[in-house]
């Protein structure tokens, strides 16, 4: 709750400032101009998940790569659709990419990036056993 509102005190400070400098018309055009590219990024998704589906399945990227290059993208355009520019200039650095890999939302120690798990050899682990059973 503390957060929300210490987001809602910046985003009222961010948007006053900047709507002073612009004017009202400008400002009403950017809210309107930012909402139409957040829908616009929103139906275009689809194709992103599709691609970044292919890349995960042939092990050019990580899991936790796969989510940020989805995650990010997405609340990206969504903050972009919600009116305001500290909304908007956090929702334009989520839709650049080299900038969300840097926010890691996967374990770097679980897997090596390009490590493909079908092909791992899982012998390693075999412990061969045998056992002798003694008859009274």
């Amino acid at each position: 709750m503390i957060y929300f509102l210490l987001y809602l005190f910046v985003e009222i400070l961010v948007s006053v400032e900047f709507a002073s400098l612009l004017g009202g018309l400008y400002t009403f055009l950017e809210v309107i101009l930012s909402a139409l590219i957040g829908f616009a990024l929103i139906g275009s998704f689809k194709e992103t998940l599709l691609f970044n589906i292919a890349e995960l399945m042939s092990g050019g990227i990580t899991f936790g790569q796969f989510k940020s290059r989805n995650v990010f993208p997405f609340l990206g355009a969504i903050l972009l659709i919600l009116p305001g520019f500290f909304s908007d200039l956090i929702g334009i650095l989520f839709q650049i990419s080299f900038l969300t890999d840097f926010l890691k939302l996967d374990n770097p120690d679980k897997h090596k990036p390009n490590e493909d798990l079908r092909k791992r050899d899982f012998e390693d682990n075999v412990i061969d056993v045998e056992v002798i059973e003694k008859r009274d």
